[in-house]
């Protein structure tokens, strides 16, 4: 199994445009999502707003990179939600090429490792409703609806899950 990497989006020209063609790659989650259309991603609105997010405090945006040091995936991290207080995962998107390769399931066991090390009791993200393939995901790794609500940027419908790290 090759080895995953998990670094600090570092916002060069080549970074951005690996990210964009990560978006361009989830056409699904782009129309779901409504933030990019998938045959225009434009690479100035999206380090715009991984710029925005990874400037605000306590939220990490990292790439996913595997042994040949390729863009595999994204990652936004809140480490502490203002209301609360649980970590979050704002994001994780895996190259859509590399879909059903255990990737997302990979991340997403690092990123509880790593709250774990932090000895966090749990960890949170929300799900949007009109994702049923996510919701799925998640849930086959344990983690339980606990609320629907919208979410705070866009108003979107969403499941919020929780996953227990103890």
């Amino acid at each position: 199994m090759s080895q995953l990497s998990l670094a600090p989006l570092g916002f060069s020209p080549e970074e951005i445009a690996e990210v964009v063609g990560l978006y361009a790659s989830n056409p699904e989650y782009c129309r779901a999502a409504g933030e990019y259309d998938p045959e225009d991603v434009p690479a100035g609105r999206v380090e715009a707003d991984l710029r925005e997010e990874a400037g605000t405090e306590g939220c990490e945006v990292l790439l996913a990179r595997d042994e040949r040091d390729r863009i595999v995936g994204l990652l936004c991290l809140l480490d502490r939600h203002p209301v609360d207080g649980h970590p979050w995962i704002g994001l994780l998107l895996v190259h859509g090429s590399l879909h059903r390769r255990r990737i997302g399931r990979r991340l997403a066991g690092l990123v509880e490792e790593r709250y774990r090390r932090e000895h966090r009791d749990g960890i949170r993200l929300a799900v949007l409703e009109n994702t049923p393939a996510s919701l799925a995901f998640w849930s086959s790794l344990g983690w339980r609806e606990i609320d629907r609500r919208t979410d705070r940027q866009y108003g979107r419908p969403c499941v919020v899950m929780h996953k227990q790290l103890t």
